[in-house]
């Protein structure tokens, strides 16, 4: 039972924080005209759920975690015009075949794949079902019309343009960067309220060593913030520590995996709301400030390629930014099997120092 306890606990905890951290990606990419075509709780999946301002809201199959689906998050490879007439063809007829339009305008299959799957990613179409035996790609449903309606277009070209607007590719540097930093920063504010409610609102009790009496003690809320800017100044020492060849080792022995999470949990529940509510504060910051790390495909990889394309003032190639992300992924699930084995030895064995 103990477990099951455990893993709901887990399950709900990271749900709740990755939401946050999702959530600040989601308000910051529409406060800045940027199409998000999902924002879900859960891991992609199947899911149940509703469509506002062309946004699917739900729960998927796996209620862990969270994303929001941003679109126009890569640059382009097929050219305007072609992608422009493509889109117009595809909302004239309402649905068409990748082989048909290769076709058309005289272009390879996989020219023709290309550009229709950057469209579906823009959200101007949809992308072929499960269902279909062929690949077939249809103009969008809306509040009016079902999916593969077909469709007169009067402006095709002011209409793409509509369109290109809201993807976030074709926002300034400024805005992308924000809408990036923006979960993390979520992750941070959240943790500072908590640290405001525990030490300002409910206040934690001190017991004095030299005469064992105990007070029930709240500070003012700007002492808890500071409080707050102390800790995450400590974790910010320690992720550093990760790049430093002689600390490395002791800064990973003295972190914790998703196994190490669990069971902490669980303890900290065990021991008071209070405590599950500062322990999920500190994983919080954990979470904020991990993801700020220069890899891709963690938020901080991404803002590093923004900035790199700000500088020399052209896109990163696709390649190289898929290749840097297969690195950072290779990476992280090192540093995860190593912070796994450590903790299963820590809590499963007891035989970690």
């Amino acid at each position: 039972m103990d477990a099951v306890i455990t893993i709901v606990i887990l399950v709900v905890l990271l749900s709740v924080l990755v939401f946050v951290h999702e959530g600040g990606h989601f308000l910051t990419a529409r406060m800045f005209g940027m199409r998000c075509t999902e924002f879900m709780l859960g891991l992609p999946g199947p899911h149940i759920g509703f469509t506002h301002k062309g946004t699917k809201f739900g729960v998927t199959a796996v209620p862990l975690g969270g994303y929001a689906r941003i679109t126009g998050m890569g640059e382009p490879e097929s050219p305007e015009a072609l992608r422009c007439d493509i889109m117009d063809i595809v909302y004239d007829q309402g649905e068409v075949y990748l082989e048909d339009i290769a076709h058309f305008f005289g272009i390879t299959d996989k020219e023709a794949w290309v550009a229709l799957e950057e469209l579906s990613e823009w959200g101007t179409i949809e992308r072929p079902r499960r269902s279909d035996k062929h690949n077939i790609y249809r103009a969008p449903a809306t509040e009016y019309v079902a999916s593969g309606t077909p469709r007169r277009l009067y402006d095709p070209a002011s209409f793409f343009r509509s369109e290109k607007e809201q993807q976030y590719c074709s926002k300034p540097f400024w805005k992308r960067a924000v809408v990036l930093c923006a979960g993390p920063a979520m992750n941070l504010i959240l943790a500072l309220l908590v640290f405001v409610f525990i030490y300002s609102i409910a206040g934690v009790d001190l017991t004095y060593t030299s005469t064992g009496e105990t007070v029930h003690v709240t500070l003012a809320p700007w002492d808890s913030i500071a409080a707050g800017f102390r800790y995450i100044g400590t974790v910010v020492v320690a992720i550093v520590g990760l790049f430093n060849p002689a600390t490395a080792g002791e800064t990973i022995s003295n972190s914790t995996s998703i196994v190490g999470i669990a069971v902490m949990s669980k303890s900290a529940l065990d021991a008071g709301v209070l405590n599950l509510l500062m322990f999920g504060a500190i994983i919080s910051v954990s979470l904020g400030l991990m993801n700020l790390l220069p890899f891709p495909p963690l938020d901080g990889g991404r803002f590093v390629i923004e900035v790199v394309q700000r500088i020399i003032h052209r896109p990163v190639p696709v390649k190289v930014q898929n290749a840097l992300s297969y690195v950072g992924m290779a990476l992280i699930l090192l540093l995860f099997i190593v912070m796994v084995n450590q903790d299963i030895q820590r809590f499963i064995f007891g035989n970690w120092s």
